[in-house]
């Protein structure tokens, strides 16, 4: 990616983001909706945290463009990523607990059991992935019945014993029973790609696009999802903690199995690039309008934290 074309993605990112931000600093906000008895502000305070930490938001992004690329409702496409982003940020303040990755930071700051304790950090877990499908749901969601409903079953599929949960399950045991190659990528396909997937995809559902689309969408969120993946593993390797702002080198001191162990940093690289081509391949079909998604993917493969 031209610097040029990298800054214009990076503040379209931001602005993204600040939308996103925007979004769920109002629907974590204290007031309890219909059918909510109260909002404990302890509970409350955590899940603010693990949120609204400053995250990327590359999720929801995908999302939005998704959506924007066929005509979709924006604030439905707002919402959903909103959604998104909540059961994205209940894996990570899981996946930090001690009975899982064991981190004391995140985006630089201390991880939601660090900052309150393990009993919160597993209630606000638990919070923001029900509230994703609450958001979803919400009259405020204005697509039709059929739509949330393929959004809310997507979803779930994603995150689940098919999906992430799955994924991490298969992480959880390769610290003691290494997977083979094609181990590797499943467990990565399931743990990262399968949100990814289904960002890209959900765009698809909010516009209420043709199949073609919707599964053109989501082939390429399935590539993104494992070149993001594999970025990530290259970043641990090489990147420092400062940049990353979390613990870095963790996967080589576990003897974790991850495809840049396997098989080198210069493979990898490699690989990246060939992801990103088969990503960009899928969007040919879409033209000009695709170029913020054509952008997202170079972007996972150029990021340096």
């Amino acid at each position: 990616m031209s610097e040029m074309a990298e800054n214009g993605f990076e503040k379209a990112l931001a602005a993204h983001a600040e939308a996103v931000e925007r979004f769920l600093d109002r629907a974590l906000d204290e007031r309890p909706r219909s059918g909510e008895i109260a909002r404990p502000t302890r509970l409350l305070a955590a899940m603010r945290h693990g949120v609204l930490n400053g995250g990327k938001r590359l999720r929801p992004l995908l999302v939005m463009e998704s959506a924007a690329l066929l005509r979709g409702d924006k604030s439905a496409a707002l919402r959903v990523a909103g959604a998104l982003e909540c059961v994205h940020c209940y894996s990570l303040i899981h996946d930090d607990l001690p009975a899982m990755d064991d981190d004391d930071l995140r985006r630089g700051q201390p991880t939601v059991h660090k900052a309150f304790d393990e009993a919160t950090a597993i209630l606000a877990g638990d919070s923001l992935l029900t509230y994703a499908f609450e958001l979803i749901a919400d009259d405020e969601t204005l697509i039709p019945m059929e739509r949330k409903a393929a959004l809310v079953l997507g979803l779930a599929r994603a995150a689940g014993i098919g999906g992430m949960a799955g994924g991490q399950a298969l992480d959880l045991e390769a610290e003691t029973v290494k997977p083979d190659e094609a181990g590797i990528i499943r467990l990565q396909a399931m743990k990262t790609g399968a949100l990814f997937r289904y960002a890209c995809e959900a765009g698809a559902i909010v516009a209420g696009a043709a199949a073609a689309d919707r599964e053109a969408l989501a082939e390429f969120g399935s590539a993104l999802g494992l070149a993001f993946q594999l970025a990530d593993d290259l970043l641990d390797l090489t990147a420092s903690p400062e940049t990353m702002g979390k613990a870095t080198g963790k996967d080589a001191t576990a003897g974790k199995a991850t495809l840049v162990a396997l098989h080198g940093a210069d493979w990898a690289r490699a690989q990246l690039n060939g992801l990103v081509a088969q990503a960009e391949s899928l969007l040919e079909p879409f033209g000009a309008r695709a170029a913020a998604l054509r952008s997202a993917a170079r972007f996972v493969v150029d990021r340096r934290h």
